[in-house]
């Protein structure tokens, strides 16, 4: 029972057309929606579940409870289709001392469990999975990362894909303020420290549970409370303190408290009320076809990838141009492009023109602002 739901953008994100000018044919991919695909209610292991976490391959899910401090274990018979889930009777117990979980984490090996928790001190506590994956076998491996020092309440965990990187966050009631970490070894919270790096929600009415981070660390996922799901877009990878914007899903006015990313696809599963959901959401992209042009121009309407196609043959130099009537969302170009200083320019939220050449079939493009503020 698939239904389509509204969302709003925050942060100088909005909705916008895309269109072009003469010279050249741009293919634009679809704007950005919202589709709840499926609910699977967690009601009878818990009433309030605060995270969810999938298992690298989508066949096992994993809920921390807030009620009960619980986690239980749920097998998919359907990879990353939660309308297949079904409960294992497995779940574990935190332990005293352990409770109030806000969050869930797995390594990417699964032989490690991460669990938020506001009880006193404040901390991410860390567990071993003799097997992988099997929460049936989870003791507590003494090993935490204590972030009282910054907040009270940690409103989820998030790690970075190589278990370097540790992102937790704190209100000071909203907004919510998320906090970075190093871990000098990985996967080890007892080895965690503050890298002095954080981000603070603009919108003050906004309550953000830290949950997932894309596996290129360029962008982090969370519930947003009323404001449904929250994505923010970090211009550096895995530096907090780079958020360049914040994009809110609102779905029909639930209250999310997480979200997680499935890294090869564009779906997100978000916590609400005693449910979790099945999203699917396109992501915006702008792939410019040279054959047909030199000036192509187009409004973005949230964080924008660019592709260039069709190059011409190398040894060949052409130039071309790219307008963008911006409103301060991320522009991600491609890798192949060399920029003055090896510094991509930050978009702004004004008329900007770039001017590209390639001399080498595509293989790399010299690209600088030729233009920005332009009336």
């Amino acid at each position: 029972m698939a239904n389509d739901k509204n969302f709003k953008i925050k942060n100088g994100l909005s909705v916008g057309t895309r269109y072009l000018q003469t010279g050249g044919t741009e293919t634009a991919g679809s704007e950005v929606s919202l589709t709840d695909v499926y609910q699977f209610s967690v009601s009878s292991q818990s009433s309030v579940p605060r995270g969810v976490f999938f298992k690298s391959d989508g066949t096992k899910m994993y809920i921390a409870a807030f009620d009960g401090s619980r986690v239980y274990q749920y097998t998919l018979s359907t990879a990353w289709d939660v309308s297949t889930a079904t409960y294992d009777s497995v779940d574990f117990y935190s332990g005293n001392g352990r409770t109030n979980l806000t969050d869930i984490h797995f390594s990417s090996d699964g032989t490690k469990m991460y669990l938020a928790s506001y009880d006193s001190p404040a901390s991410i506590y860390q567990y071993t999975l003799s097997t992988a994956w099997d929460l049936s076998t989870a003791s507590y491996a003494s090993k935490s990362a204590n972030v009282s020092a910054n907040t009270t309440f940690p409103t989820g965990v998030a790690f970075s894909a190589d278990g370097t990187k540790m992102y937790t966050g704190g209100p000071s009631s909203p907004p919510t303020t998320v906090f970075q970490y190093t871990l000098s070894t990985a996967w080890d919270t007892s080895t965690a420290s503050y890298d002095s790096k954080s981000y603070t929600l603009a919108d003050s009415s906004d309550f953000m549970w830290v949950s997932d981070l894309s596996s290129d660390g360029t962008s982090l996922y969370g519930g947003a409370g009323n404001d449904g799901i929250v994505i923010l877009t970090l211009n550096t990878a895995y530096d907090i303190s780079s958020v360049s914007a914040e994009a809110y899903f609102n779905l029909g006015g639930l209250y999310f408290a997480g979200a997680d990313k499935r890294q090869d696809a564009d779906v997100l599963y978000g916590v609400a009320g005693s449910s979790i959901h099945e999203i699917t959401t396109a992501l915006l992209t702008q792939t410019l076809d040279l054959s047909t042009g030199s000036y192509f121009s187009f409004t973005p309407s949230g964080a924008t990838t660019v592709s260039f196609t069709n190059a011409p043959a190398s040894g060949k130099a052409v130039g071309f141009a790219v307008e963008i009537n911006g409103d301060g969302s991320a522009i991600t170009w491609p890798s192949s492009v060399k920029w003055p200083s090896g510094v991509a320019p930050t978009a702004t939220a004004s008329k900007e023109v770039y001017a590209f050449v390639t001399t080498d079939g595509g293989t790399s493009y010299y690209g600088k602002l030729a233009g920005s503020d332009i009336a």
